[in-house]
Parts: C-alpha cells; structure tokens; sequence
C-alpha cells in the first residue's frame, strides 16, 4: 500500500532482491516491489517461465484503495517464511484491477464460480497458461475467520498441480467454460418494450428499503443507473408505470445517503458503500466513478423535483472532488482517495472521538455539533470504541424543535464548527490519493461536471471538464482508432512502453464526453471526435454476426490471448460502473439525432435486443439497460435554443428543467448556424425552421422526425415540451 506515513522504512529501490514491480507504473504494483514475493507483472514472460519450470501460476488482483488487500500483504506477502514458499513453488503474479479490468473481470467471474463469491483481493490458481483451478478472495496468514491459514492453501493448491494433475487441469477446464458461459452474456428472445424497462424497475423497487434508503440490507453499495432509471418513471406523468413508488425509492434513498456515514460529511464526497444498512458505517475509500455517477443523481434530482439539499449536496461534492481529486492546471480527474494511512486504523482520518471535536470547537460550536452528527461517548467504530462517524440522524427543523434554538442560528453554528473539524483534519495524515488518469473514469467526470455546470450554472466545472476532455483526447486518443485506458500516471510515474489499450468502457463514456463537450462548448472538434470513436468503438467491439458489443479486441491472427483472456465478454451489468453494451448503445442514440446516420440506432437497436431473453434476470443491476432501452423506445425530444442573451438563457433553464434520458438541450449562437458549425443533420433541421424575424432568441422542440414551430417565450416553450 501507497502511504502517506510508510509502515516500515523503504529501503532503496536498487536493493538486489527486489522483485520485478519495481518498473511498474501503477501505484500499486510499485507498493509491493519491495515483497520478498518474486512478484511478476502480468505479461508474456512470467507465463513463458511458468512454463518453461512447469510451476502453476499464483494470481493476485487488488488495488491501491483496497484495506483487505493490503491486510493480506502484510501478514502474508510481507513474511519471510511465506514468501519463500511462493517463491519455490508458484510463479507469482501481482494485477493492478483499475489498470487491468479486462484480466480482473475474468478471473473475478472464474472466482465466483469455483467459490460462489468473488472480491478483492483476489487470489487464484492457475495453470501454467493462465487457466484457473482454485480461487478465493482473501485468505489469513493462519486458519482463522472460518478460513484455511494461507499456507496450508499455498502447499495444498501446489501439491495439487503436482500430483493430482488431472484434478487441476479438469477443474481448469471447466472453470473456462463457465467463464465463456458467464461472460459473453446472450440471450434474445425477448420484445424490446417499456414494459421491459417497468419490469427492471419493478425489480429493483422490490429491494427498495423505505426505512433507510437504498436497496436490500448490509453492505448496502450506492447503485446510481437504477436511481436514475427510478427518477426516469418518476418524472414520466404515466400512473400506470408507478411513478409514485420510483419517486419515493429515490427521493427517500438519495436524502439518507446524504445524512449518513457513508457521506463524508465535512469535506463532502460518497464513500465506496455502507457496512451497516442505515448508511452510517463506510468502507471509507473515495472513488471516482462512484462520487461523479452520484454526482449526476444529485444533480438530476434537483432538476427534477428542485431541493434545496439535492442542490446543496451536488455541489458539496463537485467541491471536494475540485479540491482532492483534480489535476487544477492540467486537468484530469485522480482514480482514488484509500480509507486508512495504516493497517491499524480504520478511518481514523475521517472519524472524530468526543475529546477531539471538543479541542477543535468552541463550546456552543461543540454543542451543536453533537446533537447534529450524532457524537458520543461510545460511537460507531469496533477498532476503537471512541470514534464516532458523523452522521445526521436528524433534520436541522427536527434539532430546532427539540433544543429551542432557531435553524438560522444552529446553520451558522455548525458552518463554523463544520470548517474547524476540516482545518484540524487537514492536520492529520491525509489517505493515499493514486492520481492515475483512467480514460472512462475521466470521461464520466466530464460528463458529470458539464451536466452540474449546466443545472448548477457553474461555469468553472464547465471549463474544467472541457480542459479535462482536451487532455484526454491529446494524451489517450491517437486521432483515429485507438484509445488507450490510461490518459497518464500518477506521482510521476513514466507510462509503459507498450500502453494498454482501451477498453469499450473507454470508449463508450469517451464518446458520450465527447458529445457533451459539443453541447457544452460548441466546439465542433468535439463531435468530430466522438464520430471517429464511435466509429472505432464499432470497428473493434462489435459483433456484426451475433450482435452486442465485446469488451476487448478480438486477438489478432496468429495471437494468443494470456490466459481467461481468451473469454470473450459482452458486458451487460452495472458494477460497478454502468455496464459497456448499454453505455455503448445510448451514445450512439445520441449520435444518431446528430448526423442521421440510421446504421447508429440499428445497432444501437440490435445490442438491446441481444439481451432481452436474459436482462430482466439482472433487475437493479441493468439500471444502464433500462435507461437505454427508455432512450431507444422513447421519441427522442432535441430542444434547440438559438439566440443569445437574457431570453435565449431563460428558455434554455426551461429547457433543461426536469431530467429526462431521451432529451437533449442544444444552445446555438447564430453565427454557428451561419457558418455551419454544427453537425449535419441538426443543421439541415435549423436551416429548414422558420425562425421569427426579428426575435433575441427561439426555441425550436423536435420529437422524433417532427419539429414544431418556433417560440419565443417561456410558456410557449413549457407548452411545447409538454
């Protein structure tokens, strides 16, 4: 593990017994290149030796934010004794999972099927060419938690390759069928309806837990496709398709996550999930991916139903990600804040004890500050007993009553004692922050941040996510065909001399980034570039003969894929980003308004329908599916407002009010419409409207292939849309 306060003294990177992690780039690979483990990084050459020695390969993925993987380096990979087993019977394998998806997505599925669970870290047996024979998630140095000591696992799984071969090399062959029966996902046979899309939602309504928020009980995890999707029918004003209950499950589940623990209540910013069902204890690291997808929930909540907290909570975490998760002069968003500075701790950087609050604040500071996160005595954390999670139990109008102190004056207190908490925290070591770039992390942020800018009317977020987006087209995308899924690496860090090619995650969300950097900017550099990716997309994932998208290229002729690569995938569930084939899908929806180019929704339309014998099986899991499926039935609505000035910003406000996945809101300048810088189908659109001679500015509303009149004022545009 990365630490801002080492564990141990480093000794010297030149030491002659380090291993070969020593060159990586990943943050997490260089922490352990001082294991006495002869770890290797995944390649060709650590399988050509296991091979050539006849050892079975031990496989470990984690990551740099991950607390049990870093539990199982010390008390296993760290020790002398352990290692030298390694060593002498395994070729070892070390995996960065945020770097490497494609290995970790395949091992993960061959895990849950030889253990019915899967996780980080993972630990798996393989073959000597890559195929797995035995796995588990995390094993202790000695037997303990109901689980076999990690010795007796390593001596076991070796003297299986050994003497028991055909065992293994059965086991393995069986564990890839699974993996190809698993992961290449197919299964038409079903109608592409809305009535596919109310069952997705009924599904995860089912789970939906009216006490607390959220969906099923502990650990409870964030599941940001299927709120979206649940506002999606909140907002549709068909009873028949529950928007009701959709509107409470989101409403109720966004309000409790932002009271809880698993909100970092001073700083702002999600944890990964909640151990506990009320949203109090976390997993405290921070991700990206999480924080920017919730980010949009809170944004589209406030668009939708505007409150003032879903409001206020956006932009507390547009806050802290500016603050801790940004490259400010370049651009970029970083991969990831780790809960803990060392093992002996579990969050002790973000939890608080009675004594430590009462030093930061003044008395009636501390005093408001109990009663409103919760502090106690006795708190919330087994490690130490003392520590407490803030956490609001109760509304601010809720303490006024119980206390007699006006709100006003409990507001001013606590944004007094909520900055002195910050200030004494920023003294203490702060978590590893691993400031890797990943191309489809960055461009969900861009995505997030223009749609905050946009609803919020934040115009740094704009600007940042545009320098964003201008970055990782020059560092990640060579002009053409290929994307790469690292823009570049942290704590400078040299990238690789073979970079790892992108992923269809990449580039899907770097095509909807790309769009949205179009709308946002007007800069038709932008949606020149999201045609050449979607293009590219097209060219390299997807499957013309069975339908559906792969997540990684086919191997070239004469390639052999490493391994569970050789199993193809077509990824179709959330998790825990939104799934590749329905965030493919939809932005070539979104394309396809654009320039008119039908072959866009066929296959759009043909990626859906590969899945429709099968999805309805995957419930809170195909929120992405469903949200795709909404923008593929649904009559796409393009609202144009054209013009500039105070009407032209009132109607586009109109216009945007109210979060809808079927429609886009266009701003045009008149001297873009002049010179055709726009793309050519929406121009052909514009040329052809009457617009009204002599207004500031017009709104022009298309549904489908039909476009009404233009109007020129707030009701007529409401009337319209409506």
């Amino acid at each position: 593990m990365v630490y801002s306060q080492p564990m141990r003294d480093d000794p010297p990177s030149t030491r002659e017994e380090d291993n070969l992690l020593g060159q990586s780039a990943s943050s997490y690979l260089r922490s352990a290149r001082h294991q006495p483990v002869q770890w290797h990084p995944w390649g060709e050459e650590a399988f050509a030796r296991a091979q050539a020695e006849d050892k079975p390969v031990l496989l470990d993925i984690g990551a740099v934010w991950c607390h049990w993987c870093h539990v199982m380096d010390r008390e296993s990979y760290e020790d002398a004794e352990l290692a030298a087993l390694i060593n002498r019977l395994f070729i070892p394998v070390k995996v960065d999972r945020d770097e490497r998806p494609d290995v970790d997505s395949r091992y993960q599925a061959a895990v849950s099927a030889i253990s019915g669970q899967g996780g980080w870290p993972l630990t798996a047996f393989l073959t000597p060419d890559g195929r797995p024979y035995f796995g588990g998630t995390y094993f202790p140095r000695e037997d303990r938690y109901g689980r076999p000591g990690f010795g007796r696992v390593l001596s076991t799984m070796a003297q299986v390759w050994q003497e028991r071969r055909d065992e293994a090399l059965e086991s393995a062959a069986s564990v890839m069928n699974a993996i190809e029966h698993n992961e290449a996902f197919s299964g038409r046979g079903g109608e592409l309806s809305l009535g596919l899309v109310d069952k997705l939602a009924a599904s995860a309504l089912k789970q939906f837990d009216r006490r607390n928020g959220g969906f099923g009980s502990q650990p409870k995890f964030p599941h940001p496709s299927a709120l979206d999707l649940l506002l999606e029918i909140a907002a549709n004003p068909d009873a028949s398709r529950g928007s009701e209950p959709a509107a409470e499950a989101f409403t109720i589940t966004l309000e409790k996550m932002a009271r809880g623990g698993f909100y970092d209540q001073l700083a702002g910013g999600f944890h990964r999930y909640s151990v506990d069902e009320r949203w109090i204890v976390p997993h405290f690291e921070k991700m990206l991916y999480d924080n920017t997808e919730l980010l949009r929930n809170y944004v589209h909540g406030f668009q939708t139903f505007a409150r003032e907290d879903f409001e206020q909570t956006a932009r507390e975490i547009a806050a802290w990600l500016d603050a801790t998760m940004t490259d400010r002069e370049r651009g970029g968003f970083y991969a990831s804040q780790d809960a803990d500075i060392n093992l002996d701790d579990d969050g002790d950087y973000f939890t608080w004890t009675l004594a430590e609050a009462r030093a930061a604040l003044e008395p009636a500071e501390f005093d408001a500050a109990v009663r409103h996160w919760n502090l106690r005595e006795l708190g919330d954390m087994h490690h130490n007993p003392a520590k407490n999670v803030l956490h609001v139990p109760h509304t601010l109008e809720q303490t006024s009553a119980k206390t007699g102190q006006p709100v006003e004056t409990l507001m001013s207190l606590l944004g007094s004692a909520r900055a002195k908490l910050l200030a004494a925290r920023s003294r203490r070591p702060t978590p590893f922050i691993d400031r890797t770039l990943y191309t489809g992390w960055n461009a969900m942020a861009v995505t997030a941040y223009l749609e905050t800018a946009r609803v919020l009317r934040l115009n740094a977020a704009k600007e940042f996510a545009l320098l964003t987006l201008d970055r990782l087209l020059e560092n990640a995308w060579d002009g053409g065909e290929t994307l790469v899924h690292v823009i570049a690496y942290g704590d400078d860090a040299h990238a690789p001399a073979k970079r790892i090619a992108g992923n269809l995650d990449d580039y899907a969300f770097t095509v909807h980034a790309c769009i949205d950097g179009w709308i946002a900017s007007g800069n038709l550099k932008f949606y020149a570039a999201a045609v050449k990716i979607a293009d590219a997309m097209i060219a390299r994932f997807y499957d013309r003969a069975a339908g559906a998208f792969f997540d990684m290229q086919a191997a070239k002729d004469g390639e052999i894929p490493l391994g569970a690569l050789a199993a193809r995938r077509k990824p179709l569930q959330d998790s825990p980003t939104p799934a590749g084939n329905p965030t493919a899908a939809s932005a070539l929806l979104r394309l396809e308004p654009l320039n008119g180019r039908t072959e866009y929704r066929e296959i759009a339309e043909d990626t859906l329908e590969s899945f429709t014998g099968i999805v309805e099986h995957f419930g809170l899991y195909a929120g992405g599916y469903g949200l795709a499926l909404e923008r593929l039935l649904l009559d796409p609505m393009q609202v144009v407002v054209l013009g500039t000035g105070p009407l032209a910003d009132q109607l586009e406000s109109t216009a945007v009010a109210k979060f809808a996945v079927n429609k886009t809101v266009i701003r045009i300048a008149r001297d873009q419409l002049i010179a055709g810088n726009i793309p050519e189908a929406l121009a052909e659109t514009l040329l052809s409207a009457p617009v009204p001679a002599g207004a500031e500015a017009c709104a022009l509303v298309c549904r489908g292939r039909t476009c009404m009149p233009p109007v020129t004022d707030v009701e007529g545009l409401m009337e319209a849309m409506a």
